[in-house]
Protein backbone atom coordinates (compact mmCIF):
# COMPACT_ATOMS: atom_id res chain seq x y z
CA UNK A 1 0.00 0.00 0.00
CA UNK A 2 1.32 3.29 -0.95
CA UNK A 3 2.14 5.46 2.00
CA UNK A 4 0.96 8.83 0.62
CA UNK A 5 -2.64 7.54 2.01
CA UNK A 6 -1.25 6.84 5.38
CA UNK A 7 -1.80 8.95 8.55
CA UNK A 8 1.72 9.10 9.97
CA UNK A 9 1.89 11.23 13.91
CA UNK A 10 3.93 14.53 12.85
CA UNK A 11 4.89 14.78 16.85
CA UNK A 12 8.15 13.58 15.52
CA UNK A 13 9.10 16.85 13.52
CA UNK A 14 10.94 19.35 15.33
CA UNK A 15 8.77 22.49 16.08
CA UNK A 16 9.71 26.13 14.36
CA UNK A 17 10.74 28.54 17.02
CA UNK A 18 9.97 31.88 15.36
CA UNK A 19 13.41 34.62 15.82
CA UNK A 20 13.47 37.68 17.71
CA UNK A 21 14.48 40.56 15.79
CA UNK A 22 18.14 39.86 14.09
CA UNK A 23 20.39 41.83 16.22
CA UNK A 24 24.02 41.59 14.38
CA UNK A 25 26.88 39.56 16.13
CA UNK A 26 28.98 41.70 18.40
CA UNK A 27 26.97 44.94 18.60
CA UNK A 28 25.46 45.69 22.06
CA UNK A 29 21.54 45.53 22.17
CA UNK A 30 20.85 48.85 23.00
CA UNK A 31 17.36 49.44 24.94
CA UNK A 32 15.74 52.53 26.32
CA UNK A 33 14.34 51.91 29.52
CA UNK A 34 10.35 51.72 28.23
CA UNK A 35 11.85 49.11 25.72
CA UNK A 36 13.16 46.63 28.58
CA UNK A 37 10.28 47.23 30.66
CA UNK A 38 8.92 45.85 27.29
CA UNK A 39 10.55 42.94 27.55
CA UNK A 40 9.90 42.23 30.41
CA UNK A 41 6.28 42.40 30.51
CA UNK A 42 6.65 39.82 27.18
CA UNK A 43 8.23 37.89 29.44
CA UNK A 44 5.53 37.84 32.08
CA UNK A 45 3.18 36.76 29.34
CA UNK A 46 5.11 33.81 28.35
CA UNK A 47 5.36 32.55 31.98
CA UNK A 48 1.83 32.75 32.16
CA UNK A 49 1.09 31.17 28.72
CA UNK A 50 3.34 28.20 29.84
CA UNK A 51 1.95 27.64 33.06
CA UNK A 52 -1.15 27.37 31.63
CA UNK A 53 0.09 25.19 28.69
CA UNK A 54 1.95 22.87 31.58
CA UNK A 55 -1.86 22.37 33.25
CA UNK A 56 -3.37 21.18 30.02
CA UNK A 57 -3.21 17.42 30.22
CA UNK A 58 -6.01 16.16 27.28
CA UNK A 59 -3.43 16.44 24.14
CA UNK A 60 0.02 15.58 25.17
CA UNK A 61 1.31 15.63 21.75
CA UNK A 62 -0.30 19.15 21.77
CA UNK A 63 1.17 20.36 25.01
CA UNK A 64 4.94 18.84 24.39
CA UNK A 65 4.97 21.12 21.37
CA UNK A 66 3.55 23.99 22.63
CA UNK A 67 5.90 23.89 25.74
CA UNK A 68 8.72 23.53 23.23
CA UNK A 69 7.87 26.46 21.11
CA UNK A 70 7.39 28.86 24.78
CA UNK A 71 10.58 27.89 26.15
CA UNK A 72 12.64 28.34 23.18
CA UNK A 73 10.68 31.75 22.63
CA UNK A 74 11.77 32.20 26.74
CA UNK A 75 15.54 31.18 26.19
CA UNK A 76 15.72 33.80 23.22
CA UNK A 77 13.95 36.58 25.57
CA UNK A 78 15.95 35.76 28.73
CA UNK A 79 18.72 36.01 26.54
CA UNK A 80 17.97 39.39 24.99
CA UNK A 81 17.18 40.67 28.35
CA UNK A 82 19.98 39.70 29.69
CA UNK A 83 22.13 41.41 27.26
CA UNK A 84 20.32 44.42 27.09
CA UNK A 85 22.27 47.88 27.95
CA UNK A 86 19.81 50.29 29.02
CA UNK A 87 20.78 54.12 27.27
CA UNK A 88 18.41 56.43 28.70
CA UNK A 89 17.64 58.95 25.81
CA UNK A 90 17.71 62.12 28.42
CA UNK A 91 21.27 61.53 28.92
CA UNK A 92 22.46 61.56 25.50
CA UNK A 93 23.54 64.74 23.43
CA UNK A 94 20.71 66.91 22.69
CA UNK A 95 23.36 68.28 19.90
CA UNK A 96 23.54 65.44 17.93
CA UNK A 97 21.36 62.13 16.53
CA UNK A 98 22.49 59.62 18.66
CA UNK A 99 20.13 56.89 20.25
CA UNK A 100 16.60 57.14 21.57
CA UNK A 101 16.70 60.74 19.07
CA UNK A 102 13.42 61.35 17.46
CA UNK A 103 14.40 63.36 14.23
CA UNK A 104 12.55 65.15 11.95
CA UNK A 105 14.10 64.84 8.05
CA UNK A 106 13.37 67.05 5.39
CA UNK A 107 14.17 65.76 1.92
CA UNK A 108 15.56 68.44 -0.38
CA UNK A 109 16.49 66.22 -3.55
CA UNK A 110 16.11 62.74 -4.81
CA UNK A 111 13.16 60.98 -3.86
CA UNK A 112 10.02 63.52 -2.88
CA UNK A 113 11.38 66.99 -2.28
CA UNK A 114 9.94 68.56 0.86
CA UNK A 115 8.58 65.35 2.15
CA UNK A 116 8.99 64.93 6.13
CA UNK A 117 9.85 61.65 8.15
CA UNK A 118 10.38 61.71 11.63
CA UNK A 119 11.13 58.36 13.32
CA UNK A 120 12.63 57.66 16.33
CA UNK A 121 15.71 55.55 16.79
CA UNK A 122 15.12 52.61 19.34
CA UNK A 123 16.77 48.82 20.01
CA UNK A 124 15.97 46.27 17.44
CA UNK A 125 13.52 44.65 19.92
CA UNK A 126 11.31 47.90 20.31
CA UNK A 127 11.62 48.91 16.38
CA UNK A 128 8.01 49.10 14.90
CA UNK A 129 8.27 51.18 11.72
CA UNK A 130 3.96 51.68 11.43
CA UNK A 131 4.86 53.21 14.95
CA UNK A 132 7.95 55.42 13.70
CA UNK A 133 10.30 53.17 15.80
CA UNK A 134 13.37 52.38 13.92
CA UNK A 135 16.27 50.11 15.07
CA UNK A 136 19.23 51.56 15.47
CA UNK A 137 20.92 49.11 13.25
CA UNK A 138 19.10 50.08 10.23
CA UNK A 139 20.69 51.79 7.47
CA UNK A 140 18.57 54.98 7.84
CA UNK A 141 19.66 55.00 11.51
CA UNK A 142 23.31 54.55 11.36
CA UNK A 143 23.68 56.89 8.20
CA UNK A 144 21.67 59.93 10.30
CA UNK A 145 24.06 58.62 13.85
CA UNK A 146 25.99 62.19 14.64
CA UNK A 147 24.16 64.67 12.72
CA UNK A 148 23.13 67.75 14.09
CA UNK A 149 20.63 70.11 13.30
CA UNK A 150 20.35 71.93 9.84
CA UNK A 151 23.85 69.20 8.75
CA UNK A 152 22.44 67.68 5.18
CA UNK A 153 23.02 64.25 4.48
CA UNK A 154 23.16 61.91 1.68
CA UNK A 155 20.98 58.94 2.02
CA UNK A 156 20.62 55.78 -0.14
CA UNK A 157 17.36 54.28 0.39
CA UNK A 158 16.59 51.63 -2.59
CA UNK A 159 17.65 52.79 -5.77
CA UNK A 160 16.66 56.18 -4.35
CA UNK A 161 20.36 58.66 -3.52
CA UNK A 162 17.97 61.25 -1.56
CA UNK A 163 19.29 64.55 0.09
CA UNK A 164 18.03 64.77 3.32
CA UNK A 165 18.50 68.35 6.23
CA UNK A 166 17.74 66.85 9.79
CA UNK A 167 15.31 69.51 10.88
CA UNK A 168 14.81 68.39 14.61
CA UNK A 169 16.45 66.49 17.50
CA UNK A 170 14.65 65.65 20.27
CA UNK A 171 14.91 63.48 23.26
CA UNK A 172 12.26 62.26 25.64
Amino acid sequence: MSRAFVKEDDAGEAPIIPPRAALPAGVPNYVRPEGLEKLRAELEELEAERSQAEANRENEADRTRQLTILNGKLSALNSRIASARVIDPLEQSPDEVRFGATVKLRTISGGKPGTIRKFTIVGVDEADVMQGLIAFVAPIAQAITGAKVGQKLKLKLGRVEEEVEVMEIRYS
